[in-house]
């Protein structure tokens, strides 16, 4: 699978679109786009590359992750998967930018299909393993492609650090658990691609994440 990185909004968030030269489908994860030009290169990105776009993937719906959800699943036919304990946060979308300060008008996120830890997803042929990760939000979810060696975790894990729990149904127990139980198991070599930075790998986060031990 090829994965393809936008980083989208004033908070620099990652927004993955997965994809292969061949069968051409492709799924978007968190679509945070915020503006017509950011939404633009999306577009041209799979207009370019002819692509037909199946899923929107939801690791969590915090604003900066979900503004341009509705946007691509309307645009493309496609549904917006996510976990059901975030519903409340995409009811609240608008709010959550406001809280911040960003000055974006956002609508409700109504979540199409709810995903839960144990689902297995697929595209061009491959398998996408939905992992649970709460802790940074209650229905955070990670999606492992065991065929491609990568996770793609929101900001359930980064480069030697984990997300904030201080937010709205956040909790610090919960996303350590979702690391050591659900991405450390993972084979170590496998990229872990985060919803902000960089990547790293689950080899390293275990030697050197100081949040974990």
């Amino acid at each position: 699978m090829k994965i393809s990185k936008f980083v989208v909004n004033p908070i620099g968030e990652n927004t993955y679109i997965l994809w292969n030269d061949d069968k051409r489908e492709a799924a978007v994860v968190d679509p945070g786009m915020m503006n017509e030009e950011e939404r633009a290169a999306v577009d041209s990105f799979v207009a370019k590359n002819k692509l037909d776009v199946k899923l929107v993937l939801m690791t969590h719906l915090h604003f900066d992750h979900a503004a341009s959800a509705r946007y691509v699943a309307d645009r493309y036919g496609a549904k917006v998967y996510a976990g059901k304990a975030d519903e409340f946060l995409g009811k609240a979308l608008p709010g959550q930018a406001q809280m911040f300060g960003v000055g974006v008008k956002l609508s409700p996120l109504v979540i199409d299909e709810v995903i839960t830890g144990g689902d297995v997803l697929a595209l061009n042929g491959e398998e996408i393993k939905v992992l649970a990760t709460p802790g940074h939000t209650p229905g955070g979810m990670s999606f492992y492609l065991p065929q491609s060696g990568v996770v793609l975790v929101g900001d359930t894990l980064f480069s030697q650090s984990i997300g904030r729990t201080d937010l709205p149904g956040g909790d610090y127990g919960e996303i350590v658990n979702s690391i050591k139980t659900e991405l450390f198991v993972l084979p170590g070599e496998t990229v872990v691609l985060p919803g902000h930075g960089g990547s790293t790998t689950i080899d390293d986060e275990k030697s050197y994440n100081p949040y974990i031990r």
